[in-house]
């Protein structure tokens, strides 16, 4: 599955489209603990989190993580979404409850 295809879903909110559309999702991981996430998560991960900030993004592009998907209604500020942009990171949003959200997005792998 490609960030393209997770974006074209109808599941989830466009937050930041970012730059790299056909990026391949290779695995889906799930963290709200920064500094875990920075240690853990793969790259290439669709990272469903609800830390919604500045930080998470500076974690998803160290991780080099896909794409993060904010789950349970989490919003970037303003702020953090034009960051998101400069730094070219997708960030996409749902109401669904993490778990939810990446069993969706696993059972898709």
């Amino acid at each position: 599955m490609t960030v393209r295809e997770l974006m074209d879903d109808g599941r989830f909110r466009v937050v930041s489209p970012g730059e790299n559309e056909d990026r391949k999702v290779d695995t889906v991981f799930c963290c709200d603990l920064l500094s875990v996430a920075m240690g853990r998560a793969p790259s290439g991960c669709a990272w469903v989190t609800v830390m919604g900030n500045m930080n998470t993004l500076a974690v998803a592009s160290l991780t080099d993580a896909a794409c993060v998907i904010l789950a349970e209604g989490a919003v970037l500020d303003e702020t953090a979404r034009k960051k998101a942009g400069e730094q070219g990171i997708t960030v996409l949003a749902t109401e669904e409850p993490i778990f939810e959200t990446a069993l969706e997005i696993y059972k898709r792998l």
